[in-house]
């Protein structure tokens, strides 16, 4: 018997960012997954030979020259985030990656934490910190003389606590770790926290980033790595999976609250669920049927949902020829509880694309199952030709699609799940449907105001080319909404700039937008000013206290 949820226990997935192999953002992603494209790196032999002595290791038939790799790693704002050039230095690079993405979701929310009226949550996880890790074994610490206090905020257990205090984000900041697992327990988290009133918004993801170019491994039998260098999730050729990189961040409000203040509502969360293995499996390190059974059957019931109207679910999809038979194991076993149907439901993993980037993981799959439910495609799962018959997929309710297929609502929302186990038996278990419609946008005017902000001239004229771009190729989006939301939902920096007028005025505005200061002899950027009745002392006091609160602003339009 399915029970029907609560109302109001619904959670809205309101802005999403993400860095993973192959992709930069989370609009290439989806463009990756829709075009069936791998983003492993294949280390060459010049790359390897120097980082292998001799050249013997290079006919070695087990090396496995596979990673999945991020762009710009070694490319970070410091100045932007409050750092020095030193603390920047010595930065893990998954602190530097996740406080990037943290700031790209929240601006793809709509919502700059200093104009939120409310407490902004944190709930994330990362990989163990090689980076530190080297600069301790290097003694680079020691020469630079960095002091205790800079080590011990490049720990992993400070990265939810430094995002909360370099964003300036008051509610609960908690830093979680479960392995693979890690974000998609980050993310159920953050729902309890937002349902139980600790925050009104939450940020929640994990980041991995220890591989570095020319990274090798060495094919293990029994091993998860994959012997070929490919993740074949489901597939009869799977041998394991490929390590990568990756970082990925979600933005949740209660879903009532979003409606109210007109988020895009990307997708919404109807329940999760987490719990652990136990010790009723061979070892610590093996999965467990009836742990991964537990958490989905729990997931199904607090959602009140039934399997039927479920279209697609986001395996973790190893490609382990243990882990992948006991993941549908458990998931036939959860759905047969409620329906007889058999393949009727699409089972994919993302790690085909990317890999498998640890703590990162879950939320690679929430993004890309938020993006199959909102775009009503489901992508394919890369390198699958032949089901592996441990399976048993043909009694199963699960089939996997080889390629892209269309995504019909069938007169009700779409829904999916999404799966994140982690090494230690903490799994994690998520239902999704398709966000609620939006009322038709009111008439808007013809013209309107259109704020942009930056740190610098060069970071806002590229802001500028950006967003002229994006209004010239999509008639679809609202001028109004745009507007609105850089007025509402951006924080407002140091370098300023206004553009009136309707969107080809504006686009054109944009295009030829200089943000290098005046020069030479002329007269001085008009600035604002405030007039008010009352003695000429008393507008001296009111022009210097209001001056002193504005920062250097250009003007454009």
């Amino acid at each position: 018997m399915v029970a029907g949820r609560a109302p109001g226990l619904e959670i809205a997935i309101v802005g999403m960012a993400a860095r993973l192999p192959g992709a930069r953002d989370v609009d290439a992603y989806w463009r990756m997954l829709l075009e069936g494209r791998e983003g492993i790196t294949h280390v060459p032999d010049a790359d390897l030979r120097g980082a292998t002595p001799g050249g013997d290791r290079l006919r070695d038939p087990a090396l496995i020259r596979s990673l999945g790799l991020l762009q710009g790693v070694d490319r970070f704002d410091a100045d932007f985030f409050g750092y020095s050039a030193r603390d920047a230095e010595s930065l893990d690079p998954q602190q530097r990656l996740f406080l990037e993405e943290a700031w790209t979701a929240l601006e793809n929310a709509g919502h700059a934490p200093e104009k939120f009226d409310g407490a902004i949550g944190v709930f994330a996880g990362c990989g163990l910190g090689t980076y530190t890790l080297r600069l301790i074994a290097t003694g680079w610490f020691v020469r630079q003389q960095v002091g205790f206090q800079k080590a011990v905020a490049n720990d992993k257990d400070h990265l939810s606590t430094v995002t909360a205090y370099k964003l300036g984000l008051t509610g609960p900041a908690v830093t979680v770790q479960t392995t693979c697992s890690t974000s998609l327990v980050a993310v159920h988290l953050a729902c309890r926290s937002l349902l139980s009133g600790e925050c009104d918004m939450a940020l929640a993801g994990g980041v991995t980033a220890g591989l570095e170019p020319g990274s090798v491994f060495r094919y293990q039998e029994g091993n998860i790595l994959s012997m070929d260098g490919r993740c074949r999730p489901f597939d009869a050729q799977a041998s394991g999976t490929v390590v990568s990189n990756g970082v990925g961040v979600v933005v949740l409000r209660r879903l009532d609250e979003a409606i109210r203040d007109g988020d895009n509502i990307r997708a919404v969360i109807c329940a999760s669920a987490i719990n652990n293995d136990g010790s009723v499996k061979l070892g610590y390190l093996s999965p467990s049927v009836s742990g991964q059974y537990r958490v989905i059957r729990k997931a199904l019931r607090l959602a009140g949902v039934h399997p039927d109207t479920i279209g697609y679910v986001e395996g973790h999809g190893t490609g382990t020829l243990k882990g992948d038979p006991i993941e549908v194991r458990a998931l036939t076993r959860a759905y047969r509880e409620q329906t007889g149907r058999t393949q009727y439901c699409a089972l994919g993993s993302v790690k085909g694309n990317i890999g498998h980037p640890d703590t990162a993981a879950g939320v690679a799959g929430l993004i890309k199952t938020v993006l199959a439910v909102e775009n009503a495609i489901i992508p394919a799962t890369l390198h699958f030709q032949a089901p592996n018959p441990e399976l048993e997929l043909e009694g199963s309710p699960f089939y996997v699609n080889d390629t892209a297929i269309a995504w019909p609502g069938a007169g009700r929302p779409r829904r999916a799940a999404v799966s994140s186990f982690g090494l230690g038996g903490t799994n994690a278990h998520v239902i999704l449907e398709q966000a609620p419609d939006r009322p038709d946008p009111r008439a808007e005017r013809d013209e309107q105001l259109v704020l942009l902000s930056a740190n610098t001239g060069g970071a806002l004229a590229a802001l500028a080319g950006r967003l002229a771009e994006r209004l010239a190729g999509d008639a679809d989006i609202s001028l109004a909404d745009v507007a609105f939301t850089l007025r509402n939902g951006r924080a407002d920096l140091k370098e300023r700039a206004f553009f009136v007028g309707s969107r080809p005025r504006i686009v054109e505005q944009l295009l030829s937008f200089d943000a290098a200061p005046a020069q030479g002899d002329g007269p001085a950027p008009h600035q604002p000013a405030w007039v008010v009745e009352g003695t000429l002392a008393q507008w001296r006091a009111l022009a210097s206290a209001y001056c002193a609160r504005v920062p250097s602003t250009t003007h454009a339009g």
